[in-house]
């Protein structure tokens, strides 16, 4: 069973900063796209941001861009969300999304989820 496990999420104020984490179950994952979507409540599931398995490509949501940041390390399997000036409109559950070629922006087209991580920003 493949895993992937997010950690992070909290609750912050406005204009502050959390990092996410998603470690993959498998070494396999370093050769597998990742990336982030989120959902807040009454809204569907929508990009985040996405890296590519050699870390070469990554697209971000305009929503994020300049606020947030990407990374990944291959040698542990796991990706990274810097999340800086937070709004109160980033409050969403994030998740960590894995695929064997892309992660595009539709959800629909995703391997492998994980189980999610809460972020709350405060006004």
């Amino acid at each position: 069973q493949v895993q992937l496990v997010e950690s992070g999420g909290g609750l912050v104020q406005a204009g502050g900063s959390l990092r996410l984490s998603c470690a993959a179950s498998r070494r396999t994952f370093r050769n597998y796209a990742m990336g982030w979507f989120r959902q807040a409540p009454g809204k569907e599931r929508e990009f985040v941001v996405s890296i590519s398995w050699s870390g070469g490509r990554i697209d971000y949501a305009d929503s994020v861009k300049g606020r947030f940041t990407i990374s990944r390390d291959n040698a542990k399997v796991t990706v990274y969300l810097q999340m800086n000036n937070l709004k109160p409109e980033d409050t969403a559950v994030y998740y960590c999304a894995a695929d064997s070629t892309r992660v595009g922006s539709s959800p629909s087209d995703i391997d492998y989820w994980g189980q999610g991580t809460q972020v709350t920003v405060s006004s």
